[in-house]
């Protein structure tokens, strides 16, 4: 087994820090400044410089003093810290959402996962920390501009582009069958607009007792993507839930929750492939006012039951706030840089 700290062009996760590291530096008044750590670089503030050969050969966890001697705390980024910190071209999955999703969808070690949309690459880190070198990790994701902010980010983090995952720009209902054979597939993560338009194609790809975990915004959202899993019919019972995480402000006897607190990110939606020809048996519910028919649906979810489809479902309906292309043009520029100064250049598929 290669040591991970002695690989050429791999970030090392321990040990004393090197040229091309992650460092984030926290200041006396809990500022933190992230810096990639090169050869003759220099961090400064408004109150004094650091020179970068200063951190170099210390061990993780080391306090040094800038020039006028305020000292700052110096420690690698968890991978939590780097996904809120790296450049984005859309909204990434929170750290909080991340952990959900490898729990719920059980991500193993080897696993061969699919996930669609890419987004920023945030949750492609945490995916591929979860499925381990022997696993597989086909990302797909239709514009080219989020795809390559993606590949420059997890090259930044890993050093290099993983061996273990691909990248594919086009729609998953399309792309998907080129990929990954029928029943091959482990887990399914979905990231987009509208994951109803692609349950077929996954149903076709996960092997029986695989899972499909969506990961959307809004209610509506939320339902519309439910209620296809279910008419489907080759998946078990959807379940849904969202996470919120409220921090604790400790100190002394003042012990109290946070002023703020990271809520309403998006909710999950997860369910199990049943085997081919097997027909989920109904649950048994008591007669009540909830009942609902097509008709009611098709209010609810104007796609259903009406000629409008697809049309009705677009980002700006849903609240969702795209960057113009000159700033994705940007983010992918700054994705990029970040790779190299990493050491690392990103791969196109």
């Amino acid at each position: 087994m290669t040591d991970p700290e002695t690989t050429p062009g791999t970030p090392a996760p321990r040990g004393p820090f090197a040229t091309g590291d992650r460092v984030q530096l926290t200041g006396p008044k809990g500022r933190i400044n992230t810096i990639t750590l090169v050869a003759g670089g220099e961090f400064h503030s408004h109150r004094g410089m650091i020179r970068h050969e200063e951190l170099i050969g210390l061990p993780d966890g080391s306090v040094v003093a800038n020039s006028s001697g305020e000292e700052y705390l110096a420690l690698r980024p968890l991978l939590s810290d780097f996904v809120m910190s790296m450049p984005r071209g859309a909204a990434i999955v929170y750290p909080k959402d991340a952990a959900q999703i490898l729990s719920l969808a059980d991500i193993f070690p080897g696993a061969r996962v699919v996930e669609a949309g890419v987004g920023s690459g945030a949750l492609s880190l945490h995916l591929l920390r979860g499925i381990g070198p022997d696993g597989e990790l086909h990302s797909f994701e239709r514009r080219e501009e989020f795809a390559e902010v993606a590949r420059g980010n997890v090259a930044a983090f890993a050093g290099e582009a993983p061996a273990n995952w691909t990248v594919t720009v086009g729609d998953l209902q399309e792309t998907l069958p080129g990929r990954c054979a029928p029943g091959s597939v482990d887990r399914v993560v979905l990231d987009m607009l509208a994951p109803w338009e692609c349950v077929d194609a996954v149903a076709e790809a996960l092997a029986p007792g695989g899972v499909l975990i969506c990961y959307v915004a809004t209610v509506t959202q939320l339902s519309r993507t439910v209620e296809e899993i279910r008419r489907s019919g080759g998946f078990t019972h959807p379940q849904a839930n969202e996470t919120l995480v409220r921090g604790w402000h400790v100190e002394g006897l003042a012990v109290r929750p946070d002023h703020r607190m990271v809520a309403h990110t998006g909710f999950l939606v997860t369910a199990r492939r049943l085997a081919p020809g097997a027909v989920l048996p109904s649950l048994k519910r008591r007669a009540s006012k909830s009942e609902f028919s097509d008709e009611d649906l098709a209010n609810w979810l104007p796609d259903l039951g009406s000629d409008a489809g697809g049309e009705v479902w677009t980002p700006e309906v849903v609240g969702e706030r795209g960057k113009s292309d000159k700033v994705l043009r940007k983010k992918v520029r700054e994705a990029q840089r970040f790779a190299r100064e990493r050491g690392a250049a990103p791969e196109s598929d």
